[in-house]
């Protein structure tokens, strides 16, 4: 009897580890199916201060008011060829994890894609990053036209730990950014996690230091507003942002990467000598020492006015200093002096009795899904289908945001919808955000014949 007794106990005592390890199973099966899901990061409070669900209309509208404000600004004088030095606070605050995995992590993250975007929006320009830890600003790259050798730099030394140091980390950005010619832009980019700044002696002192120079300093913050940082941006001509989350500090940085208005006062050169070198062959026999390191390879450019070679375009001749140049840089910054013009915004009922995609000029091959009803010119999405693609689980946000960006369409939930001026399309608002913000065409008018093109736009 005894036997039995302990045999039924063994028996149950397995009988509950097997539940207790299906539990965790399921838990970490749980955890990891949630494990990006921040829904509750996507609440909002209303002026009652009751949590809501986000408006999607409402953050297109104002995402549409940024871009119809970057629009008006196309006649104000921007600093085409921009010198930037980004500074990265890799502090004791940057291994805190309230941004998963850790700030650290998601700001160099954040950082690489502005460095691409900064590259393909400004091809003239050069950056350099420096980071700041133990209360010491290190030089983490030179100043450069290359954005992998940023990136290789900066994979490889995301070690956190001491205090911020905002005057070190001004005076060596100042200090670097001192020697640059006088057509071009200066600034200074922090990105800033820590609430605090140990400083060695009077941080005014580099203010009014990086004032003189014209030095233009905008600070990205993690954390709270700090008083230091608003009067070193405001002094300097620069901007103070606090980012909320993930999401909000990639879109805060990336409107860095827009050359900003230049500063009253600055300087009025207008003309700048640039080099556009040859191509070198990539035959093994034709390799060289290439650059200021005498590396032996194939390919790269020759310089024009002394016949050094260098690696990559654009770049700055390491014998005579020339600046070196492909005409497809000097197109990529002209986007920014003539942009798109801004498109109006539909009415819901306007949208529900339009077909096709509206347009001056018929379109020849509509889709066959259209059925005569509204689509986008540019995805060819059924305009009505975007409110119906609303996911409201995390799965289908999750789905959503790794689908391609042409079929997303309005994914977001209600979409707005957009007519440009000139061909009188209509477009849905991811294709609005693409033509402004990437494309820098629209492409309804860049295929209409020479005589509406020209009543498109006036001639």
């Amino acid at each position: 009897m005894a036997d039995a007794a302990l045999g039924r106990g063994a028996d149950l005592e397995e009988d509950d580890m097997d539940d207790i390890r299906q539990e965790r199973r399921g838990q970490s099966a749980y955890e990891r199916e949630y494990e990006d899901d921040h829904s509750w990061e996507e609440l909002e409070e209303d002026e009652y201060g009751n949590l809501r669900a986000p408006d999607r209309a409402a953050e297109q509208r104002a995402r549409r008011r940024r871009l119809l404000s970057a629009a008006q600004s196309a006649r104000i004088r921007r600093g085409m060829i921009r010198y930037v030095q980004v500074v990265l606070d890799l502090s004791r605050a940057a291994s805190l994890a309230d941004m998963r995995p850790l700030r650290a992590a998601v700001m160099s993250g954040v950082l690489q894609q502005f460095v691409r975007t900064f590259f393909d929006e400004n091809p003239l320009s050069q950056l350099g990053i420096i980071v700041l830890r133990n209360g010491v600003a290190e030089r983490l790259s030179e100043l450069s036209s290359s954005p992998e050798a940023h990136i290789a730099k900066l994979r490889g030394n995301l070690d956190t730990g001491g205090d911020a140091s905002l005057q070190n980390a001004l005076d060596l950005a100042v200090g670097s950014l001192s020697s640059i010619p006088p057509y071009g832009h200066r600034e200074v980019i922090i990105m800033l996690a820590a609430l605090s700044t140990c400083d060695p002696g009077d941080i005014n002192t580099a203010i009014k230091a990086a004032k003189q120079q014209r030095v233009r300093v905008s600070v990205v913050g993690l954390s709270a507003e700090m008083y230091v940082c608003r009067r070193m941006s405001q002094q300097t001509g620069g901007t103070y942002t606090v980012a909320m989350n993930e999401g909000h500090l990639q879109e805060l940085m990336l409107e860095h990467a827009v050359p900003p208005p230049a500063p009253p006062g600055s300087s009025s050169v207008s003309l700048v000598r640039m080099g556009f070198p040859s191509r070198n062959p990539e035959a093994p026999g034709a390799a060289a020492f290439t650059g200021a390191e005498c590396l032996l390879q194939p390919g790269g450019y020759t310089c024009p006015k002394c016949k050094a070679r260098v690696a990559e375009l654009p770049s700055q001749c390491h014998v005579c200093g020339l600046s070196l140049v492909a005409s497809p840089h000097l197109a990529r910054s002209y986007h920014h002096l003539f942009p798109v013009k801004p498109f109006s915004e539909v009415p819901a009922d306007e949208v529900a009795t339009s077909q096709g995609c509206g347009g001056v000029q018929p379109d020849a091959a509509p889709p066959p899904f259209a059925e005569g009803g509204p689509y986008c010119y540019g995805c060819y999405l059924p305009l009505g289908q975007q409110q119906q693609q609303a996911g409201s689980s995390g799965q289908g946000r999750r789905a959503a945001a790794a689908a391609p960006a042409a079929a997303v369409g309005g994914g977001g939930g209600p979409g707005i919808v957009s007519r440009c001026p000139g061909c009188k399309n209509l477009f849905c608002f991811d294709c609005d955000s693409f033509v402004h913000e990437q494309l820098h065409n629209c492409p309804g008018c860049e295929c209409l014949p020479p005589q509406l093109s020209a009543a498109a736009n006036g001639g």
